[in-house]
């Protein structure tokens, strides 16, 4: 099948298989390696990836689903070479270990800020609830989500 994909911003274009995962587009097809590849049934959460602004586990999706569609993945959260705030989070507060967690919990938290500018401790917990750390206790990255919120809305005044 034919499909057109937006992917930060640029249009890709492919022919693929019908049952080629999302996941497997953006790293295979597109190169696009900042989306990891984790358990392949959706407990990890490693595959996380914006789709028209809203995260989804992309080893969960078809890249026929995505045709015609928006997908942001990590690559897309930097522009003219600044980070995101939530990235800026996770180098100051130390939200990060091993990183294989990092994207999916990146995008699950920019989604968040969007929504939800100045969230509590229970909804970034409850935010990032579909992502596993097993190098963390989440402090850090709970930590590392409110360090974005506040540089955001410092940002704002």
């Amino acid at each position: 099948m034919r499909i057109t994909v937006s992917v930060n911003g640029q249009p890709h274009t492919r022919d693929v298989e019908p049952r080629l995962l999302l996941v497997h587009f953006l790293r295979d097809e597109l190169g696009l390696t900042g989306t990891h590849w984790g358990c392949d049934t959706s407990n990890c959460g490693v595959c996380t990836v914006q789709l028209d602004g809203v995260p989804v586990k992309s080893c969960t999706v078809l890249a026929v689903m995505a045709d015609g569609h928006e997908v942001t993945t990590v690559e897309g959260l930097e522009r003219d070479g600044e980070l995101d705030a939530v990235q800026k989070g996770f180098v100051e507060c130390h939200g990060l270990q091993c990183g294989f967690c990092t994207p999916g919990m990146l995008l699950t938290a920019r989604r968040l800020l969007d929504t939800v500018p100045d969230p509590d401790e229970g909804q970034i917990r409850e935010a990032i609830s579909g992502q596993l750390c097993r190098c963390t206790g989440y402090e850090n990255i709970v930590r590392s989500i409110r360090w974005a919120a506040a540089a955001e809305g410092e940002a704002r005044r």
